[in-house]
């Protein structure tokens, strides 16, 4: 599950291995190793992929669905237009 959401998040944000290692601090193999399901990442950098993507641990881990959204620097107005876009695109 973690070496699934770790690449589906990657190819989402359109970004490859080099790239995502490069911000992580890692090699490419070494996000090559977590997509393939070679060896897992430690403790801390499942926090530092998480905080990366914008998403919990737990999403990582497949305990929860929920995505989160950091809304940090945004304000209300700016919140609520993205929330009504959210919204838009699930129908409702």
């Amino acid at each position: 599950m973690l070496s699934e959401q770790i690449k589906n998040l990657r190819t989402a944000k359109g970004i490859n291995q080099v790239e995502l290692a490069k911000c992580l601090g890692v090699t490419k193999q070494s996000v090559s190793n977590w997509e393939n399901e070679n060896i897992m990442p430690s403790i801390d950098m499942l926090i530092k992929i998480a905080e990366y993507f914008g998403v919990t641990t737990d999403f990582l881990l497949g305990l929860s669905e929920n995505h989160t959204l950091n809304t940090t620097g945004l304000n209300e107005v700016q919140i609520s237009h993205i929330q009504t876009l959210i919204n838009d695109i699930r129908g409702k």
